[in-house]
């Protein structure tokens, strides 16, 4: 079915009053998953109820506990997230890039002790918007990636996300997973019943997964195999996916003193908290550039992207952002697709935690 987003909004909101989180942390998580949802990250959105919900009953999640800042210099910060959900502190801390660079020229946020934060985007956007370049990357709990010569996944999606303003075209924003799909797209794709792309899952032995329930199986379930690194073999450049996946983890994850998840499941408790590390940065172009020069160019060359000729009319060449910013206008006049086994889940978790169920 397809759901208002102002429908999703609020059941959100109703499970996460029901959970007990603080109004202020709830209303700014409530607005990043539906952003997320508008944007077609289906992954990321309102179907991370069902993963936020065992951590709450599991204690690892914080949800009264703000946002507090360690250390501070001109253009940088640490900042403590509370073992709280990651989209309060995740927004708090780009902000706060943004402000420092708007000081300073640059801004860099490292945050720790945090949980899942969504889709990265979300938040390079946030400095995209106030006029900033805008760098996300993030430590992850699951251990999804199987490295190029590999058979064992070590690694998780590891994501990257990188915004920059622009005047007249929309904000350029890149927002993806280093494997070659998020292992939420798994999740999307079970709950659809639809067969999954081949290459994306891969047994030990390396052959490809195409049923859905095996690709869960296989990612969340089993200790051999799991998602490919991006490019999918080493053939297609995996260790290109690879290395980039250790990048996220070194800026997201070893900076702060995050856990690294092969480590953290061999060392710490089934109810500790996931203490996962984000990065933010922000840069001011106005520091190298008069205003709006940068803008300019940036327009300049999306125009270029633009006007490439396609190898089918049909669908013509697109930079970053553009299918996101496309959906989210379809689903803000059309509504955001809830499939039927999402749906169910939703209900339980209503039901379970005495939130009113308001999808339909």
């Amino acid at each position: 079915m397809l759901v208002a987003a102002d429908r999703v909004r609020a059941q959100i909101a109703a499970i996460l009053d029901a959970w007990g989180m603080s109004p202020d942390l709830a209303a700014t998580t409530v607005e990043a998953m539906t952003e997320t949802d508008l944007l077609g990250v289906d992954s990321h959105g309102i179907s991370m109820l069902m993963t936020y919900e065992k951590r709450v009953q599991e204690g690892k999640v914080k949800l009264t506990v703000p946002p507090r800042v360690e250390k501070r210099t001109a253009c940088t910060a640490l900042v403590d997230g509370g073992d709280g959900l990651g989209h309060p502190v995740s927004a708090f801390a780009m902000n706060l890039a943004v402000d420092m660079a708007k000081e300073v020229g640059v801004g860099v946020v490292c945050v720790r002790n945090s949980h899942h934060f969504g889709a990265a985007g979300v938040y390079a956007r946030i400095a995209a918007r106030r006029g900033a370049i805008g760098m996300v990357t993030s430590a992850t709990r699951g251990v999804a990636m199987v490295p190029t010569r590999g058979a064992m996944p070590v690694l998780g999606t590891n994501p990257l996300a990188f915004a920059a303003p622009a005047k007249r075209n929309r904000d350029f924003v890149l927002d993806m997973a280093t494997t070659t799909t998020a292992a939420g797209k798994v999740k999307v794709y079970d709950l659809n019943n639809k067969q999954l792309p081949s290459g994306w899952v891969l047994e030990a032995d390396g052959t490809p997964v195409a049923d859905p329930k095996r690709g869960m199986q296989v990612v969340f379930d089993e200790p051999a195999g799991g998602l490919s690194p991006l490019g999918g073999s080493p053939e297609m450049a995996s260790h290109k996916g690879y290395g980039l996946a250790m990048m996220v983890h070194i800026l997201g994850g070893t900076l702060v003193g995050a856990s690294f998840s092969p480590i953290r499941n061999r060392t710490q408790k089934p109810e500790d908290p996931d203490r996962l590390g984000h990065f933010f940065m922000a840069i001011d172009p106005a520091a190298f550039r008069e205003p709006g020069e940068f803008e300019d160019d940036l327009d300049a060359v999306i125009d270029v992207m633009h006007a490439t000729p396609a190898s089918d009319a049909a669908r013509p060449v697109l930079v970053a952002g553009d299918p996101e910013d496309a959906e989210r206008v379809r689903r803000l006049e059309h509504g955001i697709p809830v499939p039927e086994a999402l749906d169910k889940h939703i209900r339980a978790i209503c039901e379970r935690s005495g939130a009113p169920y308001l999808l339909s």
